[in-house]
């Protein structure tokens, strides 16, 4: 790796480079600008190297706007990069598994957007994969990272909900309700596309996160609209769902439900779940990032209710040490600051020569349970992960 110097001492320099510039590519970009506002004295530096996109022109746009050094024309030309010393993915899913094998091949460390690939084959072997080659390797699920979600884990890890007995949880969004909305690669099946890999993905590995192992899975799936106009205006045939509702056994004995959809009307970016156990019970929604509610069973209910109830954790932006010095742990939270977290505990993680949460073999294990739940909404059955 490349040495750079700050305030005469020598400090190690990580360069990253970008692969795929569409939303996610921003996303992630915005998260390693900042990095270094919200957690300070760094121990290394974080240098945006490269970019490459699906078009050489925005590659450059973003190389000029955002402070890469260069912009290249294919992700080859990263992964050939010697210089560069992380790669994140962040293209379609149906080019992760190729852009996956060569970065690795080349020894590259990876931050990859979820879904690991389009299938649970292709995520196995590239989680076998990345093992056998010693790279640091994380998947961007990125919704573990918010303090409320991390103060979630600690209550039920700690025994403060009890047993686990059921569930519930959902991902809903509202943005392919409307039949004239030009179908963008997500609701295409041969780029990977359907809600199950893209929403589904995250509240899987959430409850997963939380909770433990699936044993298996129920589901069903639905397609709005099985024709929508593409990005030319021409009318195509949509066979990636919309939507999809599964019931899940867990191996510690929890039950639930799942719920993820494109085409829930009135509803924006809604991740929420809750755990109930025998002894209190958690809850959380996106939409109100800065909180986390907790019920105990024992607080006593009298007289007139006494202390009973749901109570807000003012989570905000309570992180541990070294972030809380921009802005204060005490300022309300937004959906990037989770990116920010994520992406920080993986550069920590290559910098300590370190494997990273969620690794590449987390990823694979929440791809089979997306394959599982497909399959059940195909065959109308129970279907085991």
């Amino acid at each position: 790796m490349r040495k750079g110097s700050l305030a005469g001492d020598i400090m190690k320099t990580l360069n990253a480079a970008v692969v795929g510039f569409g939303f996610m590519g921003r996303t992630h970009t915005y998260a390693y600008r900042t990095i270094p506002l919200y957690y300070r004295d760094l121990p290394y530096r974080i240098n945006l190297r490269a970019v490459c996109s699906g078009t050489y022109s925005n590659a450059q746009r973003a190389a000029d706007e955002l402070g890469f050094e260069y912009a290249l024309r294919t992700a080859d030309e990263v992964f050939a990069d010697d210089s560069i010393d992380i790669v994140n993915i962040c293209t379609p899913n149906h080019l992760h598994y190729d852009q996956l094998k060569k970065a690795i091949d080349k020894g590259k460390h990876i931050y990859c957007d979820k879904p690991l690939a389009a299938n649970a084959a292709q995520a196995a072997e590239i989680a076998a994969l990345a093992m056998k080659k010693g790279i640091t390797a994380q998947v961007a699920f990125n919704y573990r990272f918010l303090p409320a979600t991390i103060r979630a884990r600690q209550l039920i890890e700690e025994g403060r909900i009890g047993k686990p007995i059921c569930f519930r949880a959902a991902y809903l969004h509202s943005g392919s309700v409307d039949p004239k909305k030009p179908a963008g690669w997500k609701l295409m099946k041969e780029f990977g596309g359907g809600v199950i890999a893209d929403l589904g993905s995250h509240v899987v590995d959430l409850i997963y996160h939380l909770l433990g192992e699936y044993s298996e899975v129920s589901a069903d799936s639905t397609i709005l609209y099985f024709e929508r106009p593409g990005k030319s205006g021409e009318i195509i045939r949509i066979e990636a769902e919309d939507a999809f509702v599964m019931m899940a056994r867990m191996k510690n004995g929890c039950k639930g439900t799942i719920e993820a959809s494109k085409i829930a009307t009135g509803m924006d970016d809604e991740l929420r779940f809750e755990i109930h156990g025998d002894a209190g019970a958690v809850r959380f929604n996106l939409m109100q990032p800065n909180y986390l509610e907790y019920f105990s069973t024992g607080d006593a209910d009298t007289p007139y209710g006494g202390d009973s109830g749901f109570k807000r954790i003012a989570c905000v932006q309570r992180y541990e040490s070294p972030a809380g010095s921009l802005p204060s742990p005490k300022n309300s939270i937004g959906w990037l600051r989770g990116h920010v977290h994520s992406l920080y505990k993986f550069t920590e993680c290559v910098n300590s020569g370190i494997q990273a949460a969620p690794s590449f073999q987390e990823g694979a294990y929440v791809q089979t349970v997306l394959e599982a739940t497909g399959s059940s909404a195909s065959s109308g059955k129970w279907t085991a992960v």
